[in-house]
């Protein structure tokens, strides 16, 4: 066998290994992400999994940045529009649908990070960032520097979708921290617009947040609408807050 087949051969038993860790971790959460048990998952010996990762936290960073492919090739991929600050709410949307949709990935990633460990994805993610911020601030577009803006930024991003990832399933509502999110980018950026500018549109989102269902409970229904009545109010209002707001201030339709 060449030294070339022998590298195929240790990617491919390398990749079989992170995808069997992977489906261990929907599984069993990051807690049940031991060497052992990911070496019974993948049908190697523990010592394999020490030759092809070195060691137990270079394993979990593989595993994370394997998991976490998907959401990376689409931030690579992604096409800066002519507002850099629009592009920074798609971004922050695009890391909260990623952190709910994956919430034992994004958990191995962020709830366990050091001042001297961040897994390569994490780092990457960063870098992505940072190219964003760059460019508004290229454009004149930032209030405080690139470094400040990424602080605030990844505070809040990870911190909301930990909180909401800790929240039981069924009320992990990503348009509960969409007013976090307007309330960073416009604290941080020259495109902010007054909450005054579109009274109407406050309180059509005001009016929404206060009945968006919350758990097993509807504010909606327990006030007397029947479910279709309480989803088309729902509508409406969001309907009512995106024809009020002048484009990039307008908010995700909830899910």
């Amino acid at each position: 066998m060449s030294p070339g087949d022998r590298r195929s051969g240790s990617d491919d038993q390398r990749e079989h290994i992170l995808g069997a860790a992977v489906k261990l971790l929907g599984d069993a959460g990051p807690s049940g992400l031991s060497t052992r048990a990911v070496a019974t998952a993948a049908g190697v010996q523990t010592p394999t999994l020490y030759r092809l990762f070195g060691d137990k936290d270079a394993l979990l960073d593989a595993v994370a940045s394997f998991g976490f492919e998907s959401y990376l090739a689409e931030k690579r991929a992604f096409v800066p529009s002519q507002d850099p600050v629009e592009d920074l709410r798609r971004g922050w949307e695009t890391h909260v649908e990623f952190g709910l949709a994956n919430p034992a990935i994004y958990t191995l990633m962020y709830a366990n990070l050091r001042p001297d460990h961040h897994p390569a994805a994490v780092t990457e993610n960063r870098a992505i960032l940072r190219g964003m911020l760059e460019r508004a601030n290229e454009q004149g577009l930032l209030r405080v520097p690139v470094e400040a803006a990424m602080v605030a930024i990844e505070a809040s991003t990870t911190g909301a979708v930990l909180h909401l990832l800790a929240q039981p399933e069924q009320a992990r509502d990503a348009q509960l921290i969409r007013p976090l999110r307007d309330i960073v980018l416009d604290a941080l950026t020259e495109q902010a617009t007054s909450r005054a500018d579109h009274p109407i549109a406050d309180r059509a989102q005001s009016l929404l947040g206060i009945i968006t269902p919350a758990g097993n409970t509807d504010p909606a229904t327990e006030a007397g609408f029947s479910v279709f009545e309480a989803g088309l109010l729902r509508e409406w209002l969001t309907r009512l807050n995106d024809a009020c707001r002048p484009r990039g201030q307008q908010q995700p339709a909830s899910r």
